[in-house]
C-alpha cells in the first residue's frame, strides 16, 4: 500500500524540497517531483544553487532522454509520470496523482500560504476517502486534516 506523509504549514516549501530531495539523493531514492510550472521553475533554479557545496541531480520530464531519465535520481515534472518512473512522488501542490496506487510513497509539502492549505485539505480528504493512511508531520502552527 502506498505510504502517505503530509509535511504542512511550511514555510518555504522550495527549500524544504531542497533539502529532502538531497536527502533522498543521497540515500539512492528516486523521486519525482510534482508542482505547478512556476514553481518547477523555481525547485531547477534552487536545486543548482541553495548548497554551494552541493548538486542534486535532476532532469525536467518530459525532456530527457529515456538514458539520462535512468541515470538521474530527482524527475521535475508537471503532473505524475506512471510509466518507467520514480515510485517516490513529491508533490509541492499539483493536483493528486490519479495512479497513486503506482507509488510506493507519497509525499506531500504544503505551505502556511491559506489558499495552498485549503488545496492540501482537499488532497487530504481525497487520500482519506480512498483509505490511505496518513502521517502527518506539522510546522509550528499548522493544521491539516
Amino acid at each position: 500500500m502506498t505510504e502517505v506523509e503530509f509535511h504542512t504549514g511550511v514555510a518555504d516549501p522550495t527549500l524544504f524540497a531542497c533539502r529532502l530531495l538531497r536527502k533522498a539523493a543521497r540515500q539512492g531514492v528516486r523521486v519525482q517531483v510534482t508542482a505547478a510550472p512556476e514553481r518547477l521553475r523555481e525547485l531547477d533554479r534552487e536545486l543548482w544553487t541553495f548548497d554551494e557545496r552541493d548538486f542534486v541531480p535532476h532532469v525536467r520530464q518530459p525532456g530527457a532522454t529515456a538514458a539520462v531519465a535512468q541515470r538521474t535520481p530527482i524527475w521535475l515534472t508537471a503532473q505524475a509520470i506512471e510509466h518507467d518512473a520514480p515510485r517516490v512522488l513529491v508533490n509541492l501542490g499539483a493536483a493528486a496523482p490519479a495512479r497513486w496506487q503506482a507509488l510506493d510513497r507519497l509525499i506531500e509539502i504544503v505551505s502556511a500560504d491559506p489558499d495552498e492549505a485549503a488545496s492540501g485539505r482537499e488532497r487530504w480528504r481525497a487520500y482519506k476517502a480512498r483509505g490511505l493512511a496518513i502521517k502527518h508531520h506539522a510546522e509550528p502552527g499548522a493544521a491539516l486534516g
